[in-house]
Formats: structure tokens, C-alpha cells, sequence
């Protein structure tokens, strides 16, 4: 049934890449090259992983922009999509299919949440973008206000964890551009949590603890033993929050930004 789901989910996301010329004008920026190290890796995986130039979205897809998408793609509209590709949560928070209503409307341009993967990658590929990697998302993450690499920035994992110790108090509590990183990226941390297209390759491997192909390292205390960085709590629980997801889920604090690759003939020298 999984499987079934996800290839319906891919065929309406090719779907949406015909639909009518998007407006999603969000201004992107260069995130060159570089390496990352992940939280956790195999034995048989390299520690660092190269990462190839890409460009990011400077904001998460807001509120505005995705209604706009579903508008011109009702197949995505709240009381028409199917529940293989969004749970019963999905855009809850509007007034209707095509309305934000009064409450939402001064939130218009707050990042849009409860939004299945499914719904996101759609909307990325109708703007002619696509959702990031993880490995691209956690790169570009990583820098602080002055540093591509915040672990040399006392203060950086103490903003994050700052954030996390919060609680969610619903879109209200969502003000975009509180922070901005050297990238020239907004809100990687301390907006809402972020889609990414491998989330569901976070951590584990099978479908229970008692699956015998599974990594024991991953799972409760022992998920320290072999992380590259065991301070690192914010990772931590992005990762645990990652691998609790599936793709038809929404939740009120989830949202997404969208990625580019760079075009062939385009190096980061020339751009």
C-alpha cells in the first residue's frame, strides 16, 4: 500500500509540473559547495559527505504562495485531495479550500503548515524547484550569522535549543525573518520544522525494534554511542522527529522550503 502510494504520489507531481505558470517569486541564494558530516553514518559510509552547490529558498513557502498553488491545482485542495497523499489535519487551519479566512489573513505571508510531503513536492515542482535533501538542508543549517560552520559559534546551539524549549503556540507564533545565516538564508531554525525529500531515510531501516536489520545504535540512549557530534542535541531531535513521519502527515508546525539545482553550464564562480 506504501508503495502504491508513493508512485501515485510521484504521477501527481508530475502532474503539477504542466499546471499553469506558478508565482512563486521566492528569492533563492547560492549555497556553494562543501561537506557535511552527518549526525549518524554506517560503517561502510564516508564520514563526511560531499555536497554540490545548490540554491535554497531565502523563506519557507508561505501561506499566500501555497494558496495561490492550490487554487491553480484543486487536486491539492483541502476537501479534494486524497487521503493516500494528506491526513484528515491538512490545511486545517483555513477558512476553506480557497480562503485563509479572517483569523489567518494577517498571517498571509507566515510559513504555510500542515502540509503533507506529498503536497510539498508538489508544489515544489510546480514552481519549478524541488524539495532539499537532507544532507543539503542540515549543510545550509549549519551556519550561523558569521560562520558557514555555527559550531565554532558559541552561541549558535543555544539559539536553536532556545527554539525547540518553546512551545508551539501555532502560526501566530511563526514571524518570519528572525534570523538570517551567512547564506543569506531565513529561518532554517526557530520558525517551523522543514519537509525534506529523503525524511523517511533519517534513521531506521525496517518497520519495528524487532526487525533484526536494524541499527540498535539508533534507538534511545545508544543513538549517542556513534553520532559524530553527541552535544548536538538540536540534530538529535530533528532526526527523531524525521524518522516519526509519514508522508501524508501534517502537522501544525511543519512547513517546507524549496531548492534548486544550479544549471549545468552555471559554476558558483560564474553565477
Amino acid at each position: 500500500m506504501k508503495a502504491l502510494a508513493l508512485i501515485f504520489g510521484y504521477l501527481a507531481t508530475i502532474a503539477a509540473t504542466f499546471a499553469s505558470s506558478p508565482v512563486d517569486t521566492t528569492p533563492m541564494r547560492l549555497i556553494p559547495e562543501g561537506q557535511y558530516e552527518p549526525l549518524f553514518t554506517s560503517p561502510d559510509q564516508p564520514k563526511l559527505r560531499n555536497v554540490a552547490s545548490f540554491e535554497l529558498d531565502e523563506h519557507p513557502v508561505s501561506n499566500r504562495q501555497f494558496l495561490a498553488f492550490v487554487t491553480e491545482n484543486p487536486r491539492w485542495q483541502r476537501s479534494r485531495v486524497s487521503p493516500l497523499f494528506a491526513d484528515e489535519t491538512y490545511l486545517n487551519h483555513w477558512e476553506s479550500d480557497t480562503r485563509l479566512g479572517a483569523a489567518l489573513e494577517p498571517y498571509a505571508d507566515h510559513p504555510v503548515v500542515n502540509i503533507s510531503w506529498y503536497a510539498a513536492r508538489a508544489y515544489a515542482s510546480w514552481a519549478g524547484k524541488r524539495l532539499p535533501t537532507q544532507a543539503e538542508w542540515e549543510y545550509a543549517a549549519l551556519a550561523s550569522e558569521t560562520s558557514a560552520n555555527g559550531r565554532e559559534d558559541p552561541s549558535y546551539h543555544q539559539r536553536i535549543l532556545e527554539w525547540y524549549g518553546r512551545p508551539n503556540l501555532g502560526y501566530a507564533d511563526q514571524a518570519p525573518g528572525s534570523f538570517r545565516n551567512v547564506h543569506g538564508i531565513y529561518d532554517l531554525h526557530g520558525l517551523v520544522w522543514e519537509w525534506v525529500e529523503d525524511f523517511n531515510t533519517s534513521l531506521t531501516t525496517g518497520e519495528s525494534r524487532g526487525d533484526t536489520g536494524l541499527e540498535r545504535k539508533f534507538f534511545c540512549g545508544s543513538a549517542s554511542v556513534g553520532a559524530s557530534d553527541f552535544k548536538d542535541y538540536a540534530a538529535f531531535m530533528r532526526y527523531g522527529f524525521r524518522s516519526s513521519l509519514q508522508a501524508k502527515y501534517s502537522v501544525n508546525n511543519l512547513g517546507f522550503r524549496c531548492a534548486r539545482d544550479l544549471p549545468k553550464n552555471l559554476t558558483p564562480a560564474s553565477k
